[in-house]
C-alpha cells in the first residue's frame, strides 16, 4: 500500500455513500486565501499512474488543479525492503524528470517556496516503516542523501528502534533507537511519531534535540483510538515545537459511522485548543485522487485490506472506506480553509494550519 495508514474493511458494505465527494460550497474569501497560501499536506500522494510513465494529461491536471503546493509522500510502504524502497524512490525521481513542469523533489527548505512560485507540486520523500533501514544506522545517511527528509521509528508493530501503536506493551525507544534519533537530528531528518506507541513517543520527544512531528493523526479526546493522540501527547509535541497533521481516516469517529467534515473539524478545533495555532496542520493520509467508490475500486481496496488483516498490521475499526464525507476530492484543503474561516479563525491562523506550520517546522529541522 502506498499510504500505510489507509485501509478499509473486507466486510465493507457494497453501497458506498453518494455524498463521498460532495463538498460544501466554498466562500470567495476561502478560495482567495487558498490560492495565495503555501498549501502543504503532510501525508498524501500524487497521482502515480500505477508506476507507468509518462502520465496522462488528466493526472497532471489533477495534481496541478488540486491547489496543493507541497506534499509528503510515503516511500517503501509499510514493510518494503531496501531494494524495493530504492526502486520506488527512483521511480518518483524519474517522474519528476519526465514531468519537470509539474513535479519536483524537495531537498532543502527553500524548495517549498520554489514549488509554490513555479506552480509545481513539491514532493517530500518520507518513510512510515523502518523495515528498509533494517536496523542499519548507515542506511539512515544513505536515504537522507537520496532525499528522504522524514522518517518514522516504527510502523504499527515493534522495530529495532521502537514500537508502534499496535504494540502498546513493547516498551519505548531501544538503545539503537536513541542512536537513530541522534543520527536523524544531526542529518536534518524530521522524526515522525504518527504511529509510535506512547512509550516510544515520550522517549523520542525527550531525547530529540530538535522538534518532532506527527504528520497524520487525530485526537483521543474526540474519539478514543490507538492511532489518535492524548491531550498529554499533543501538549508534549507542541512544547517540543512540533506539529500534528489531522488525517482523513475513519478513526475520526466510532464505527460504523463514516466521518464527515463536521467530525474532521472537531478534531482540528480540539487540537488547536490544546496545542495552539502554531502546532496544527493537515496530513490527509490519502491520495490527491479521490477514494474510488466504484464496485471495482471497492473490491481492490478490500483485497488490500485483507492483506493488512492477515499481516496483523491493521488497526481497530478498519471497517469503513478511507475518506471523510465532504473531503473526498483533490481540493479538500480548500474545504478545510473555508471551514476554519467559517468558524471564526483568522486568515493568519488559517494560513498556518493549511501549510505554514509544517513549512516552519520542516525548515527548522532540515536546516
Amino acid at each position: 500500500m502506498l499510504l500505510a495508514g489507509a485501509a478499509a474493511s473486507t466486510l465493507l458494505p457494497a453501497p458506498i455513500l453518494a455524498e463521498a465527494s460532495n463538498s460544501p460550497a466554498i466562500s470567495p474569501a476561502a478560495t482567495a486565501l487558498y490560492a495565495r497560501s503555501l498549501v502543504l499536506d503532510a501525508n498524501c500522494a500524487p497521482p502515480l499512474n500505477d508506476g507507468k510513465l509518462p502520465f496522462p494529461q488528466s493526472q497532471l491536471d489533477l495534481a496541478r488543479n488540486s491547489g496543493v503546493n507541497v506534499l509528503k509522500l510515503t516511500l517503501g510502504g509499510i514493510n518494503d525492503d531496501f531494494v524495493s524502497t530504492v526502486g520506488f524512490l527512483a521511480f518518483v525521481q524519474r517522474m519528476c524528470e519526465v514531468h519537470p513542469d509539474y513535479f519536483m523533489q524537495l531537498r532543502v527548505p527553500s524548495d517549498m517556496q520554489r514549488a509554490k512560485r513555479e506552480n509545481k507540486l513539491g514532493i517530500i520523500f518520507s518513510f512510515e516503516s523502518a523495515d528498509m533501514l533494517n536496523g542499519d544506522m548507515d542506511r539512515i545517511g544513505i536515504f537522507r542523501d537520496l532525499g528522504v527528509r522524514v522518517m518514522q521509528l516504527s510502523y504499527n508493530k515493534k522495530s529495532p528502534f521502537g514500537a508502534g501503536v499496535m504494540a502498546l506493551e513493547a516498551g519505548g525507544l531501544t538503545e539503537l533507537g536513541r542512536k537513530a534519533v541522534d543520527t536523524m537530528n544531526n542529518l536534518g531528518i524530521a522524526i515522525d511519531l504518527s504511529h509510535a506507541n506512547p512509550a516510544t513517543t515520550a522517549d523520542a520527544i525527550a531525547v530529540s534535540k530538535k522538534a518532532v512531528v506527527m504528520t497524520h493523526g487525530g485526537c483521543s479526546a474526540i474519539h478514543a483510538h490507538p492511532r489518535n493522540k492524548t491531550d498529554g501527547q499533543l501538549r508534549a509535541l507542541a512544547d517540543k515545537g512540533g506539529v500534528l497533521g489531522i488525517y482523513d481516516l475513519p478513526y475520526l469517529t466510532a464505527s460504523p459511522k463514516q466521518p464527515t467534515v463536521v467530525d474532521y473539524m472537531a478534531h482540528m478545533e480540539h487540537a488547536l485548543k490544546v496545542m495552539g495555532e502554531d502546532h496544527v496542520g493537515v496530513g490527509s493520509d490519502a491520495g490527491l485522487e479521490p477514494f474510488d467508490t466504484s464496485p471495482q475500486g471497492l473490491a481492490e481496496f478490500n483485497k488490500s485490506e485483507e492483506q493488512r488483516q492477515k499481516s496483523g498490521l491493521a488497526a481497530p475499526e478498519e471497517d469503513r472506506p478511507t475518506y471523510v464525507i465532504g473531503l473526498n476530492n483533490p481540493r479538500r484543503i480548500e474545504v478545510i480553509t473555508d471551514q476554519l474561516l467559517h468558524r471564526g479563525y483568522s486568515e493568519r491562523v488559517t494560513e498556518k494550519v493549511i501549510g505554514g506550520n509544517f513549512v516552519r517546522v520542516f525548515r527548522e529541522i532540515w536546516e
